[in-house]
């Protein structure tokens, strides 16, 4: 709770406001009011403290201006984290180092063979904590799903997918500056399988699909298990995808296709600007080279808006959008949709291949939550979470870590990418911190030629706790002794 600020005496009503926003500046400072704390309201502070309304306003955009604290639209005012030390974005590793012991294969299935494990604090795991999630609600939702249908969703669905869904579905585009018809969207089972449908509908073996670097492992495991090729594209924390390389290599190599997470992309946190966006699809659609847009994590924003897509600039048909509802509100029920664009009937002709249909219970189940509002709630629920679980695990890292770090400043999604010192191997410190219950991301496993040696990735998707707290400062210490 904020400490009492009592006045002792009645100065000129123009200067009192710095006093409070000064007051107030020192107990952040000396961390009294934490990082993602309420403040009191306007109102609250005016009777609080004696003073005017107007006041007690300018003492909070005094802070505003500060940095120290933000306003949120119909929830007030809240403490924002600033760092005592800056840190600078973390800059991608240029060359590849030696080859380790281990293959990127064998490292993924190591780092992952304990995923599902209870007993370790799985900061590896980009994804939210179960308690984030709303289980009583959704049981609900799959309850009168089942019991509104003609059949209880036991026989096969529309090849499309349940047109409930796809109707949610693109409402759900408005707010990314799509539009979007029912009859455009193709649900899956969950992203993946629309990333691999829409890598099929495109391209052969031994095409060139252009990918970016770091990026998810799964992302390039499915592109080359596909017999496919992949040239690299170096991306960056803040900017994004470094579009001059992209264009380069397009003149150079014959790229059949791209894949990109250019909305809050794993593990970086980048989001790029609606006007590189615009960029990067205007220069693909020119070389006529298809997009597949991974926007798994879109919804997962922090700031006022939802950034809109590179689905959202396309005149052409040639992006086709992929995402799931799996890192926002239901992961084990595998419901995911592509917009494939002009390449729809290839999508829906494999999915009759492979597939057939998606499952109908679970379909119905998140169409039904869509229909009841449930879903807005929870996320806007879900987005205060995570913002805060970000600033607070920022500040520990800050705080724990050694002074050489750096760390991104992601503005949506569930992960840290930080760079440790040179001399620092990511998988040696992943292995020392499994011996105390602890698993990380080394960054070995976001590359296909083990690169990023000294790069992990933290997830913030589990509440911060004691449990984290203590872990952070494990890892910190883990780190010192390098």
């Amino acid at each position: 709770m904020i400490n009492t600020l009592k006045s002792t005496t009645t100065p000129d009503e123009d200067f009192l406001y710095l006093q409070i926003a000064e007051r107030l500046s020192s107990q952040i400072r000396q961390q009294l009011l934490k990082t993602g704390e309420k403040l009191p309201s306007v109102r609250a502070l005016s009777q609080e403290q004696g003073i005017s309304m107007s006041t007690a306003y300018k003492a909070y955009v005094q802070l505003e201006i500060k940095g120290l604290i933000e306003a949120r639209p119909k929830s007030g005012y809240y403490v924002r984290y600033t760092p005592t030390r800056s840190f600078d974005q973390p800059k991608q590793e240029k060359q590849v180092k030696d080859t380790k012991k281990l293959s990127v294969d064998e490292m993924i299935a190591k780092v992952y063979r304990n995923f599902s494990s209870n007993s370790i604090v799985r900061l590896s795991r980009a994804a939210p904590a179960l308690s984030l999630l709303p289980q009583a609600k959704l049981n609900k939702s799959m309850m009168e799903a089942i019991r509104l249908s003609d059949n209880s969703c036991i026989n096969y669905g529309d090849i499309q997918g349940d047109e409930n869904l796809r109707k949610h579905i693109a409402r759900l585009a408005f707010s990314w500056g799509g539009n979007i018809l029912p009859d455009d969207v193709v649900t899956t089972q969950g992203c993946m399988e629309a990333l691999v449908f829409c890598l099929r509908a495109v391209t052969k073996p031994g095409d060139v699909v252009a990918i970016d670097s770091p990026v998810y492992f799964g992302i390039f495991n499915i592109v080359q298990s596909l017999g496919l090729k992949i040239i690299e594209i170096p991306a960056d924390p803040v900017d994004g995808l470094n579009l001059n390389f992209l264009s380069n290599a397009i003149t150079k190599l014959k790229i059949k296709a791209c894949l990109f997470v250019p909305t809050f992309s794993n593990p970086l946190g980048y989001c790029m600007t609606n006007e590189k966006k615009k960029e990067l699809v205007e220069l693909l659609a020119k070389s006529d080279v298809p997009l597949i847009e991974d926007d798994i994590y879109g919804e997962m924003y922090f700031g006022k808006t939802r950034p809109r897509t590179c689905k959202s600039y396309d005149k052409q048909g040639m992006v086709m959008l992929c995402s799931s509802v799996s890192k926002s509100l239901a992961p084990g029920y595998r419901v995911g949709w592509c917009i494939p664009g002009k390449f729809k009937e290839q999508i829906i002709n494999l999915k009759l291949m492979y597939t057939l249909s998606s499952a109908a219970p679970t379909q119905a189940a998140i169409a039904h939550f869509f229909e009841t509002g449930r879903y807005d709630l929870h996320m806007r629920n879900l987005r205060k979470a995570l913002y805060i679980q970000c600033l607070r695990y920022t500040q520990a890292i800050a705080e724990y870590f050694p002074d050489d770090i750096k760390v991104s400043r992601p503005q949506g999604g569930y992960v840290l990418w930080i760079e440790l010192n040179k001399k620092i191997d990511a998988f040696e410190l992943y292995e020392q911190a499994l011996n105390y219950n602890i698993s990380i991301s080394p960054g070995q496993i976001f590359s296909t030629d083990s690169r990023f040696t000294n790069f992990i990735r933290i997830s913030f998707g589990i509440p911060y706790n004691n449990e984290i707290e203590q872990s952070l400062k494990t890892l910190g210490l883990l780190l010192s002794k390098f």
